[in-house]
């Protein structure tokens, strides 16, 4: 891809940032759905639907905090746990399989908290976020793509990709699943 077309990609007019919404609707499609219907991410979130089922919005912002203090930190039980799950070595595995066209993929449960990931985020609650609210809350197949953005660390081009999962038995809605693409790799 020419500079010119990724400076198009970030900062021209809203169809040229569009541009890379296709492609991504087709890797969800291609990709991401099959992993989500994976039975190691489907038993992950029915276990955390169950174990949640009766938190409230307070002990929700208590386990964010929790959380966020300990990325600050750099780590703890809790962090530990989640990075450490057999849901989280799943998703691992598939970006390390992506040879760089993932940047992170995070699952989140029925209240968007965090069940999975295969790097830490700085956050654990994603449910006041578009990537959840946009999908989850929005019902079965609903795919959602974010704006183009700059990663920091990788200086890579990158949008999220998030799409509602849902569990194959029943056709139930039971989480969402966002997948950071490296956009430059995606559009080539």
């Amino acid at each position: 891809m020419t500079a010119i077309a990724l400076t198009a990609l970030v900062a021209g007019p809203a169809s040229a940032e569009d541009e890379h919404v296709a492609p991504m609707k087709q890797l969800a499609s291609s990709k991401v759905a099959g992993w989500a219907a994976n039975p190691v991410v489907v038993a992950a979130l029915n276990a955390q639907n169950g174990k949640h089922a009766s938190l409230t919005q307070d002990q929700i912002i208590k386990m964010d905090k929790a959380w966020r203090a300990e990325v600050k930190s750099s780590g703890g039980d809790m962090t530990k746990a989640v990075l450490g799950n057999e849901l989280s070595a799943y998703l691992k595995k598939v970006k390390a399989e992506s040879d760089g066209l993932y940047t992170e993929i995070f699952v989140m449960d029925n209240k968007g908290l965090n069940v999975g990931q295969s790097d830490v985020t700085s956050d654990y609650w994603q449910g006041d976020e578009a990537k959840w609210q946009k999908t989850y809350s929005m019902g079965p197949k609903t795919v959602h793509v974010g704006k183009v953005s700059t990663d920091e660390s990788s200086q890579a081009l990158q949008s999220q990709l998030s799409m509602t999962i849902t569990d194959p038995a029943t056709g139930k809605a039971i989480g969402a699943i966002t997948v950071g693409v490296n956009v430059e790799m995606l559009v080539e």
